[in-house]
């Protein structure tokens, strides 16, 4: 080292202060906005994605409920039957493919996410089969539960024939996890809007014209999921944006399950644990005095909480995507601001929920009914659930966290002591003080 080399050295400070510092603060202020903007990208149309899907069975029972209050309350009792049985245990096991799918594709392993997509796929279509049993005797099973024997009638018919439902929903979970993991989300967007659209000529045709009643409410749901697993399964295998992650089915497939299955069924449970505890508070209520208004409303309530709950959901599934690609890409930094966003993202939208649920209370009954008795009831039950939402909300988005991470063991466990040790006893508690 030279005279003049030292001479630099002695001069340039050991720590430097001004310029870098001030460069990583708005370096940092950037990486918020580029954050932001990223996920209002992916959790838009994924909001709008979960809305739609979710909505099928809404609109049905909807369209049920204008046929009479038993009518309704079989429909909402069986609903709630088919997500406790089938339809959260799929999205749980589905959920997996967000660590596995998002990873790969973090990692720039395109080709893996074709190899997870059909391990999913053949694990979820085998585990729908004793699920199709158990709806074919949902009215049994109830009547066994000490429901009201005319709901149990009813909520067996309305079940059994939402059997083909179970094994599109299966695929589609698949299909939607798999699209959402590579970021591309607005085909998935399109499919389910016009799904939905359909859905409402579906549900009018079934359910007034056919002569099916509430039958053709049922079938109407299966027609829908089959309809946008169709245009998703088209889409996979022709579009030129699925080419790298999408190479044909493989024998590789089937040595991944063991390593998928570890995977699936901590998701499942931490999954089931969340949507059991609300839809349990249906099946609670055919216990209470009056069972068909009880039903009715709680269903309908939980209907109107579910759909908003559709966007923490969607936020959920985002973050879990953002954080699997960027803790796989070697960028913990990013992943966290992701975390720390999409909490702030969540805590909003719960307030403005909130508002507009306590608003609207008097009103969104009559969607589901014209009786007067059912639709103040909504009213009222809607202040307890705008209360609820912004926490739910939180929930969702740590649960969305903890699959991008593999954590969903832990998420389980915190789920588990959350929702069965603390919230449902209290909640059960409290209905039953209300109606002495």
């Amino acid at each position: 080292m030279d005279r003049k080399e030292r001479i630099q050295d002695l001069e340039c400070p050991l720590i430097q202060y001004s310029q870098e510092n001030e460069f990583q603060s708005k370096e940092k202020c950037s990486d918020i906005m580029v954050e932001v903007k990223k996920q209002l990208e992916l959790a838009g149309p994924l909001i709008m994605v979960n809305l739609f899907i979710y909505s099928l069975q809404v609109i049905s029972v909807m369209f049920v409920g204008h046929l009479g209050e038993l009518a309704l309350s079989g429909a909402s009792m069986a609903t709630s039957f088919a997500s406790v049985t089938g339809f959260s245990l799929l999205t749980g096991m589905g959920s997996a493919l967000d660590t596995f799918c998002g990873q790969s594709y973090g990692a720039k392993q395109y080709h893996m996410l074709g190899i997870h997509l059909q391990g999913a796929m053949l694990v979820l279509l085998l585990v729908t089969f004793p699920m199709a049993c158990i709806w074919a005797n949902a009215g049994c099973i109830l009547k066994f539960l000490g429901q009201d024997p005319e709901i149990s009638s009813e909520a067996g018919f309305y079940a059994r024939y939402m059997v083909p439902s179970i094994f599109a929903y299966a695929l589609l979970q698949c299909h939607v996890r798999f699209l959402q993991s590579q970021n591309n989300v607005f085909p998935m967007m399109l499919s389910a809007g016009i799904t939905t659209l359909l859905h409402v000529l579906t549900c009018w045709f079934l359910v007034f014209k056919s002569g099916l009643g509430s039958k053709g409410a049922a079938l109407a749901n299966a027609v829908s999921y089959w309809i946008n697993l169709l245009f998703l399964a088209i889409y996979v295998r022709v579009s030129q944006s699925c080419k790298k992650t999408w190479k044909g089915f493989s024998k590789e497939s089937l040595r991944d399950l063991p390593k998928f299955l570890k995977l699936a069924v901590p998701s499942a449970v931490m999954i089931c644990l969340e949507i059991w505890s609300f839809e349990m508070m249906v099946l609670v209520s055919g216990l209470l005095p009056n069972p068909k208004l009880e039903t009715s409303v709680l269903s309908i309530t939980l209907n109107t909480s579910s759909m908003a709950y559709m966007i923490p959901i969607g936020l959920g599934n985002a973050v879990s995507i953002r954080i699997s690609n960027e803790l796989v890409a070697g960028r913990p930094y990013a992943a966290r601001l992701a975390a720390r966003i999409v909490l702030l993202m969540v805590s909003m939208e719960g307030i403005l929920a909130a508002i507009i649920m306590i608003l609207g209370r008097n009103i969104w009954g009559y969607c589901y009914s014209a009786e007067e008795k059912v639709v103040k009831y909504v009213g009222q039950m809607l202040l307890f659930i705008a209360g609820s939402h912004f926490l739910d909300g939180i929930q969702s988005v740590l649960s969305g966290g903890a699959r991008g991470c593999g954590w969903q063991k832990i998420g389980a466990m915190l789920n588990l002591a959350a929702y069965y040790l603390l919230g449902l006893p209290i909640g059960i508690l409290l209905a039953f003080v209300y109606h002495i």
